[in-house]
């Protein structure tokens, strides 16, 4: 890899880290949670949701910001904001205080997810954007490997609470990454002023846009399939397949690994084959994984080794697809790359929020209600597909 690759994705993704960290970390912890603060599971779940639902709202507004400001400055807020809420929810003395500091720890951790893609778009088209965006994907895969097992630890040495004092020692972490190793990328001659009315109209230019929006809402109901499994996946791994917490914490691990070991051959393989038929492949595969996973589910036929390895080859098939719709999404639209990263991330996460608000009410403590979200997940990922791959993509540019 590069240097201009390797530096950058680094950078990048420890800023990028943040945010998944504050969902992997707790997970081992939700059963715990709620037990130490008399919550039923649609409630800690909320807490997955509130999360999810502002850090996809908050992206409205730093993307706009990251165009006008620069790249920098809506870091250190999101940063500030992030660290907030992590202390709230260390103190939180009630499940509703635990969802209010979820809220706040999401519209901070939106600035790591949205800034970051404009800074890939200001750096590098194309395949070479692929290729940073996957190697930032690797960078951050150290969270769902690790990060579960470090909250495993952390409960055990220190109690739940331990493990949101952590976020806020990582995010202090961050700030002194954000201010020593990542350099301002977006030139004031080439910043725009806020103009409500430009706005809108960019807006209404993005959601016309067919390609954007399909491409959108492609990897915003893939990312959801992996939502809902974060949600979900530690009270079934540990109440219908009674994993411990550490057990659970690997399970997820290999689910995960799948996800971002494919996500480093996209950028090969777009070069390749093209990023359409790649898109086109692994959202027939992805489809295909878990609606035979849920059909297994049905039958009575998933045992945990079914479930993990099942999960795994999902999770393989969507590491191709996130990236590369990320890349594309953006691609032709370099001008307003913050507010396109910001619109499309929220709309993702929007997506993502509601699926799992919409399983919770199914969950009975089994893997079926959660292998049917997901399949659905996968339905439509195919149907989008069809959507975003019927225009006929412009040549990529060279990087």
């Amino acid at each position: 890899m590069s240097d201009r690759i390797l530096r950058p994705a680094l950078v990048l993704g420890l800023l990028s880290c943040i945010g998944p960290f504050a969902i992997d970390m707790y997970l081992p912890a939700m059963p715990q949670i709620g037990a130490a603060l008399g919550a039923s599971v649609p409630a800690m779940q909320t807490t997955i949701t509130a999360y999810f639902i502002a850090f996809g709202l908050a992206q409205l507004v730093y993307g706009p910001w990251a165009d006008q400001a620069g790249r920098k400055a809506p870091l250190y807020a999101g940063i500030g904001i992030f660290l907030a809420g992590s202390v709230l929810c260390t103190l939180a003395p009630t499940v509703e205080w635990l969802i209010a500091g979820r809220f706040v720890q999401g519209l901070g951790g939106a600035a790591m997810m949205v800034v970051p893609r404009a800074i890939i778009r200001d750096l590098h088209t194309g395949p070479a954007a692929t290729r940073l965006m996957a190697a930032v994907m690797l960078v951050i895969s150290v969270s769902p490997m690790l990060a579960p097992l470090a909250g495993s630890g952390l409960m055990a040495l220190t109690g739940w609470r331990g493990i949101f004092a952590a976020l806020v020692v990582a995010g202090g972490i961050s700030l002194l990454t954000l201010a020593l190793a990542q350099p301002e990328t977006l030139p004031p001659a080439a910043r725009q002023r806020f103009d409500l009315t430009d706005t809108l109209r960019n807006s209404r230019r993005l959601i016309t846009d067919r390609s954007f929006m399909g491409l959108t809402f492609l990897g915003g109901f893939g990312m959801a399939s992996f939502f809902v499994f974060i949600a979900s996946a530690s009270f079934v791994y540990t109440e219908s397949f009674g994993l411990s917490p550490t057990g659970f914490s690997v399970a997820f691990a290999i689910n995960a690994i799948g996800f971002f070991a494919a996500s480093q051959a996209a950028g090969p393989l777009g070069l390749r084959l093209g990023a359409r038929r790649v898109m086109a492949v692994a959202s027939a595969g992805f489809t295909l994984a878990t609606v035979a996973l849920f059909a297994l589910a049905l039958a009575g036929m998933v045992s945990l080794a079914v479930c993990i390895a099942g999960l795994f080859l999902a999770n393989a098939f969507l590491g191709l697809i996130i990236p590369t719709t990320m890349v594309m999404a953006l691609d032709d639209h370099g001008d307003i790359a913050g507010l396109a990263s910001s619109l499309g991330g929220t709309l993702q996460m929007l997506a993502g929020g509601l699926m799992v608000a919409a399983t919770g009410p199914f969950f009975d403590g089994t893997a079926t209600p959660m292998l049917g979200a997901i399949a659905l997940c996968g339905l439509l990922v195919l149907v989008l597909s069809r959507v975003a791959l019927a225009r006929p993509q412009p040549p990529a540019r060279a990087a």
